[in-house]
C-alpha cells in the first residue's frame, strides 16, 4: 500500500509553531558593465570560496521554435558542448574536467543558457573553452545523429512512463496542439525525428547574439580583474540582424471541467494532473499567488499533500504550482495516487481546490507567508543558487529590487488578497482533469462518481 507508515500516520498531529519574520536580506550589489561588442555583464562578488560561475544567457527558447520545428532551441542548445572550436565533444569534456571544472547547456521555453562553473585559479584556461562553446559549436553531424537517438529514446519512453505520460497529455490537453505551450520544450518525435544541422544552425546564428543574450559571472572575483578576460574570449563576437521577439499567444482558457483518461494498462498508480491556463511571470499578482500556492500545494505541509498524503495515504506526494513563463504558463495540482483509491483521490482534489476560495484562518496564513519569506535567503547562498536569481531578473525583466522587496510584500499580504486571488485562478468547476492509470479499473468508478463529462484520450492523440 502506498502512503505513510504506521508510525508518521500516529505522529504528533499538532501544528507547528508560527516562526517569526526573516532579518532584512543584504546581498552584495550587481555590479553592470558592457563589452566592447554590446554584450551586457554582471558581476556579484562572493568571495568566500575560491569559485567562479559564469553563465550565458540567451534570451529564446522553445517559445521561438518555428512551427513544424518544435524542439530547435532544445536541440541547438544540447548540440553546443558536443564539440566546439578545435575538439570533438570527447576532447571537450576531457579538457572541461581535467581542469575541475564544469560545463553544461539548457533550455526552457524562455531562454537558452551556458553555464561554466570552474576554481578560480583556472579561470584563465576555463574560459577560452567556453567561448569556444558559445561562438564556436562544430553542429558535427555525427553528434547530431548520437543525440538524435537520445532523444528520440527519451520521447519514446515517455509512452511507458505514466508520470511523463500524464503532463505531456496535461499540456495538450489545456493548451491545444497548435499553441507552442501544447508540446513539450524538447518537442516531439516527430520533429526531432527531422532536425537536420541546417535547422541548427539557423536557429543559432539567428539568437545567439551579443544584442541578444547576457553574461552573468559571479564568484571570487573583481570587475577589474575579469572584465579583460571576458573581453579577450568574448570579443570577437559579432552581432547579424537584430533577432525576432519570441511571442507566445495567451491560450484559450479551458472553459468547464471535464475528465480525460488515458490508459495505462496494469498501473498500480494513477497519474492525475488538475488544472488550466495560469499567468505570466509578470502578473500583478505575483506575491499572493506565491504565497496562496503553499498554502494550497505549494510545501510538504500544503493542504493537498496533508490531505493526500498524512491523512489519507493514497500517495507519497501531492502539491500544485504556477509555472509563471512570458506568457501565461499552466497551473497544476497533481499526484501519482493508488490506482484503487483514484476516485476517492480526486474527491480530496476537489475539496481542497473549493476550500481554497474561503478565507484562509490567519494564522495558517502568517505560516506561509513565513515559510516564504525565511527560505527566500537560502537562494542566495551558493554561487549557482546567486546566479539562477539573476537569470530570473534578466529573462524576466524583473527591477533589481525584487530582491529586497520580495520579503516585505509577501509578508503584506492579507487573507482578503488571498481570497480574491483563489476565486479568480482556481476555478475547479472549469479545470481539465487528466487520469493516466488503468481503465479497466478506474474508468467506471469515475464515470460513476459524477465529476464532469469524460472522454478517452489515446496516448497517439497526445504525443503526435
Amino acid at each position: 500500500m502506498l502512503g505513510v507508515s504506521a508510525s508518521a500516520q500516529q505522529a504528533d498531529r499538532s501544528k507547528p509553531p508560527v516562526p517569526g519574520p526573516p532579518p532584512a536580506l543584504k546581498l552584495p550589489p550587481i555590479q553592470k558593465r558592457t563589452l566592447a561588442n554590446g554584450l551586457p555583464v554582471w558581476i556579484v562578488e562572493m568571495h568566500e570560496v575560491p569559485v567562479a560561475n559564469i553563465t550565458l544567457i540567451v534570451k529564446a527558447g522553445a517559445s521561438a521554435d518555428p512551427a513544424g520545428k518544435y524542439g530547435v532551441s532544445s536541440f541547438t542548445a544540447a548540440m553546443l558542448d558536443e564539440g566546439a572550436g578545435t575538439r570533438n565533444a570527447l576532447e571537450l569534456s576531457d579538457a572541461v574536467e581535467y581542469l575541475g571544472a564544469g560545463l553544461s547547456t539548457g533550455s526552457s521555453f524562455d531562454s537558452s543558457s551556458v553555464r561554466l562553473q570552474t576554481p578560480v585559479s583556472k579561470l584563465d584556461e576555463a574560459l577560452p573553452l567556453l567561448a569556444d562553446v558559445v561562438l564556436r559549436p562544430a553542429f558535427s553531424e555525427a553528434e547530431l545523429n548520437r543525440l538524435r537517438k537520445e532523444r528520440l529514446t527519451s520521447l519514446l519512453q515517455t509512452r511507458d512512463d505514466a508520470s511523463r505520460l500524464a503532463s505531456a497529455a496535461f499540456a495538450r490537453l489545456v493548451f491545444g496542439p497548435r499553441h507552442r505551450y501544447g508540446t513539450p520544450a524538447m518537442g516531439n518525435e516527430a520533429s526531432n525525428g527531422e532536425m537536420t544541422v541546417s535547422d541548427l544552425r539557423q536557429f543559432y546564428s539567428t539568437y545567439y547574439q551579443p544584442q541578444n543574450s547576457h553574461l552573468i559571472v559571479v564568484g571570487d572575483v573583481t570587475a577589474a580583474t575579469l572584465l579583460p578576460k571576458l573581453e579577450k574570449v568574448f570579443g570577437s563576437w559579432k552581432n547579424g540582424a537584430p533577432p525576432p521577439k519570441p511571442t507566445v499567444p495567451v491560450a484559450t482558457q479551458h472553459a468547464a471541467r471535464t475528465i480525460y483518461l488515458i490508459d495505462k494498462k496494469d498501473a498500480p498508480q494513477s497519474q492525475i494532473r488538475i488544472g488550466w491556463v495560469g499567468v505570466s511571470r509578470s502578473t500583478m499578482d505575483y506575491y499572493v499567488l506565491d504565497v496562496l500556492n503553499t498554502v494550497l500545494g505549494g510545501s510538504f505541509t500544503s493542504r493537498l499533500n496533508n490531505n493526500l498524503r498524512e491523512e489519507h495515504g493514497y500517495t507519497y506526494g501531492a502539491g500544485s504550482s504556477f509555472d509563471m513563463r512570458l506568457s501565461a504558463g499552466p497551473f497544476v495540482a497533481s499526484a501519482g495516487v493508488q490506482s484503487d483509491k483514484t476516485v476517492e483521490s480526486l474527491r480530496e482534489f476537489f475539496k481542497e481546490l473549493d476550500a481554497i476560495r474561503q478565507p484562509v484562518p490567519s494564522e495558517e496564513l502568517t505560516r506561509a507567508k513565513n515559510y516564504e519569506a525565511l527560505g527566500f535567503p537560502a537562494g542566495f547562498e551558493a554561487t549557482a543558487d546567486m546566479a539562477g536569481n539573476l537569470i530570473n531578473l534578466v529573462v524576466y525583466g524583473l527591477p533589481d529590487a525584487f530582491f529586497t522587496e520580495y520579503v516585505p510584500k509577501i509578508q503584506g499580504i492579507t487573507v482578503a488578497e488571498v481570497q480574491k486571488a483563489a476565486a479568480q485562478y482556481v476555478q475547479s468547476d472549469k479545470f481539465a482533469v487528466v487520469v493516466v492509470g488503468d481503465l479497466a479499473k478506474i474508468e467506471k468508478p469515475i464515470r460513476d462518481a459524477n465529476f464532469g463529462p469524460v472522454k478517452i484520450v489515446t496516448v497517439d492523440e497526445i504525443l503526435k
